[in-house]
């Protein structure tokens, strides 16, 4: 899905929504080197778990049949029940084995990916049927790539191999002269030991290759800015639109604000460039509350509207740059301030009754 833009302009990196689209599209991390670790990894655990108790069992399984060979009768009935009775006790020896190995796998899948379904991974492509198409993909560069990566695994792997079972030649050369029990322990530790030996190669190519994949996922995913930008929009919203948005709340906040300062007790003023706008109830209220505040224009429109409905206006710079910053609207005024808005306010309000009398 990626890898029909312009490389030049993919200089960012992709986002969460980016990755999460690639996943839904099957575009994932995927490193066959790390399945082949974790299947040969369970092997391993599997045949050192169980390989002495399998190996023992398939040895009692022939010996038995060897040695009683004369006394099976040969008939079509008896072959089939012969063939099934040595088939269950096979599968019985072995599925362990196989269930350990299986389990091995889909951890390998999972540790690299968390599950998931892409459709686009199972829709038919007609394309891939083409076989120019498969011809490139063979002798492309990911072909000689996956070519060369497994000419040198086979290289290191057998390398290691060779040097740990060139030790042990000798004890290869005396299994052909031990009992079949014998023959099968001796048989599963070397296999062990070699499995061991691979896997101490082959954890570190699965290493290095799932960091490569996991570079390539990333850059084949790389996106341009302006996908970037494109994909801030759809997610969350035209900038502009939003800017919109939230100077229409703004400017209604501002007017329900502003309709509060009639009924204010008093305002509080720097005397020009902060004015807060307080309403105090007595038995009503605990606190004086804060209905209206603003600053320099905002603050001169507050006074206008004051003024106009002949509430008492009371030059506190200090008070008022602190409310201003202390106190938002329709909260109370907060406790350390009381006494000094509490002297304000009694000041209205015996200005006020001078008035009326």
């Amino acid at each position: 899905m990626a890898d029909d833009r312009d490389d030049s302009q993919r200089t960012e990196e992709p986002t969460q929504k980016r990755l999460e689209d690639a996943r839904e599209h099957g575009d994932i991390v995927k490193s066959t080197e790390v399945s082949t670790f974790a299947v040969l990894a369970g092997g391993t655990l599997a045949l050192a778990a169980l390989g002495q108790s399998t190996a023992i069992g398939f040895t009692a399984t022939f010996r038995g049949f060897l040695e009683n060979a004369d006394q099976f009768s040969i008939n079509s009935d008896s072959i089939m029940s012969l063939f099934r009775d040595i088939g269950f006790k096979l599968f019985a020896l072995m599925a362990p084995v196989l269930a350990i190995v299986m389990a091995s796998a889909l951890a390998g899948h999972l540790l690299q990916s968390r599950p998931g379904f892409a459709l686009d991974r199972i829709t038919p492509d007609l394309g891939r049927l083409s076989p120019l198409s498969g011809l490139k993909r063979l002798f492309g560069l990911e072909g000689v790539t996956n070519l060369l990566k497994g000419m040198l695994k086979l290289v290191i792997v057998g390398a290691v191999v060779w040097s740990t079972l060139w030790p042990m030649r000798g004890q290869l050369e005396a299994v052909l002269g031990q009992t079949p029990v014998d023959m099968a322990s001796t048989m599963t530790t070397l296999t062990i030991r070699i499995l061991i030996a691979a896997l101490s190669v082959l954890g570190i190519l699965a290493a290095i290759d799932y960091f490569l994949q996991r570079f390539r996922f990333l850059k084949r995913n790389r996106m341009s800015k302006q996908e970037v930008k494109d994909e801030f929009r759809q997610t969350e919203g035209d900038p502009a639109v939003k800017a919109k948005i939230r100077q229409v709340r703004n400017e209604r906040a501002r007017r329900r604000m502003m309709a509060e300062v009639p009924k204010a007790t008093v305002v509080v003023t720097n005397p020009t460039h902060f004015a807060v706008a307080l309403k105090y109830e007595s038995g009503k209220m605990a606190a004086p509350l804060c209905v209206a505040k603003g600053m320099d224009l905002l603050a001169l429109r507050i006074r206008e509207i004051a003024e106009e409905n002949a509430v008492p206006i009371v030059e506190n710079p200090p008070l008022a740059r602190a409310l201003y910053a202390s106190v938002e609207i329709d909260e109370a005024v907060p406790p350390e301030h009381y006494k000094a808005v509490a002297q304000v306010i009694g000041y209205v309000m015996r200005l006020t009754g001078r008035t009326r009398h």
